[in-house]
């Protein structure tokens, strides 16, 4: 009997020493840091944006310590599966195919995509790029949008590692149109003034929803997080973010 209550209480002790250890650790949330309003590196080479604020205010209210850290578009999904990242937030859209490698919170923006052409450009809709040059950031909605409409091997879809680039490659003329977020590109339009570009909406274009992302079967992790943004939603702090960036 001493022995059974000597084990129990070594089980208990070490459940106990091991409980804050884990609640410690320092969560690495990743995202892609090209892709303002929602996350954008500052002079001092620190993640800030809309996405950014966001998760250190759900972080916040789920007790979880976390470090934000810049990673390319191409290895987000592909550390959270590594576990080199334990979340990611990077206006992720939450689709089907997404959802079967990873988990997604409840949605926290919607969001569509626009066309972004230059001013002169006769296109007024999705269905006038079919015989044009397209740029898109490599693997996003735009580019999936891009290719339901005109095929995954069309050879006219040019795909770039960021919003930016594809943007560059259409102010240089490479391009005749950019598929991209509209809060992204309408980001872009109002810190570039003289950027010649206008947008167009197309009635095909869905709405989309963004989600918070964890490795696929991180039960307890998604909770946390789902329980942090209800909160954060709840108490006004979701608001004050968003107007902070969108206005209200």
């Amino acid at each position: 009997m001493k022995n059974l209550r000597k084990l129990f209480a070594a089980l208990v002790t070490a459940s106990l020493i091991a409980a804050p250890a884990f609640a410690e650790r320092t969560l690495a949330v990743g995202t892609d840091a090209t892709f303002a309003p929602f996350e954008i590196l500052n002079k001092k080479q620190e993640v800030e944006g809309f996405d950014a604020d966001l998760i250190h205010a759900v972080a916040a209210k789920a007790g979880l310590p976390i470090k934000v850290i810049n990673t390319p578009w191409e290895g987000l999904f592909a550390g959270l599966n590594n576990g080199e990242r334990d979340i990611v937030i990077a206006a992720v859209t939450i689709t089907p195919e997404r959802q079967k490698s990873m988990d997604f919170t409840a949605p926290y923006f919607e969001a569509k995509q626009l066309i972004v052409v230059s001013a002169k450009s006769p296109v007024a809709k999705l269905a006038d790029l079919k015989t044009k040059k397209m740029a898109v950031q490599n693997g996003t909605t735009g580019d999936i949008v891009a290719q339901k409409h005109f095929g995954k091997a069309n050879t006219n879809i040019r795909r770039f590692e960021t919003i930016v680039l594809a943007l560059q490659e259409l102010k240089a003329g490479g391009v005749d149109a950019v598929i991209g977020d509209n809060s992204v590109v309408k980001n872009y339009l109002i810190n570039n003034p003289n950027s010649g570009f206008k947008l167009i909406d197309d009635t095909s274009f869905d709405k989309e929803f963004y989600g918070i992302a964890v490795k696929k079967g991180n039960a307890a992790l998604l909770a946390k997080l789902n329980k942090g943004l209800a909160d954060v939603k709840a108490d006004g702090s979701y608001q004050k973010i968003y107007s902070k960036y969108f206005g209200k």
